[in-house]
């Protein structure tokens, strides 16, 4: 391991706004936080919405700029990228802003049953070959509406035409409730200031002429959930995970 990952993972430990799991199984321990985030760290009732596969923080940074009234946890495995938005935040002395540094299968050890109000997924790798890992399965759906309120949102931004095809599929085939439905985001009608913030990622995609696609929707709780019967297609291109260099960062 490099000296600049081993100065970023101490700097974390000091960090008071990051957190990191001590355990590796789901529901193995629930984490001292669980069910406590407002009451015991954010200290007051605002929303909760959670980045999910945060990579360098910047849409729960971002996000909690642009509403100091909503409180945001970014969560993502790689403590050197969570370094970049951890730092951001702590050097802005922004309150409303927390990390995790966890695999997502254990969000149900981390938050309770209706703490979390808004769930984003922004560009993550979308495992063409593995259906249970992709963060937008029947699998994850379940974890998600576990910690999600009733009414709770999930937004999905991807430049993966097959992820977004195949979440779209699933979308429809349980009849969940849609707010919004893109597959050419910059191309559309939609503004929202929201949508306007670009991951370090997708600002290569959109550079690229990727198309960037967007869904929203509810997951009702008390409902079956099934997998889409559908082939799709796999992106012709390659969709770098969070810790793949893009072609400019190789030279």
């Amino acid at each position: 391991m490099g000296k600049n990952k081993l100065f970023k993972f101490a700097k974390l430990e000091t960090y008071p706004h990051v957190f990191q799991a001590t355990f590796d199984e789901p529901n193995r321990e629930d984490f001292h936080m669980k069910g406590k985030w407002s009451k015991e760290f954010f200290k007051n009732d605002n929303p909760i919405v959670l980045e999910l596969g945060c990579g360098k923080g910047e849409y729960t940074v971002g996000l909690g700029e642009l509403y100091p009234d909503k409180n945001f946890i970014g969560m993502d495995i790689k403590g050197a990228r969570i370094y970049t938005g951890a730092t951001q935040a702590l050097n802005k002395e922004m309150n409303n802003v927390a990390f995790i540094r966890a695999k997502i299968e254990l969000i149900t050890s981390f938050f309770a049953e209706g703490e979390i109000d808004e769930i984003w997924i922004t560009f993550p790798d979308p495992q063409m070959k593995k259906t249970r890992k992709r963060l937008t399965s029947t699998r994850f759906l379940d974890f998600y509406r576990n910690i999600l309120k009733t009414d709770g949102l999930l937004h999905l931004k991807t430049d993966s035409n097959f992820l977004y095809t195949y979440t779209d599929a699933l979308v429809s085939e349980n009849k969940l409730p849609t707010e919004v439905n893109t597959d050419n985001l910059y191309n559309s009608e939609i503004v929202d200031k929201v949508l306007s913030i670009k991951t370090y990622y997708e600002s290569q995609f959109y550079e690229q002429g990727i198309p960037i696609k967007y869904l929203r929707f509810k997951i009702p709780h008390g409902v079956d959930l099934t997998e889409p019967d559908i082939e799709i297609e796999y992106d012709e291109y390659r969709s770098y995970n969070r810790g793949a260099k893009m072609p400019d960062e190789k030279k």
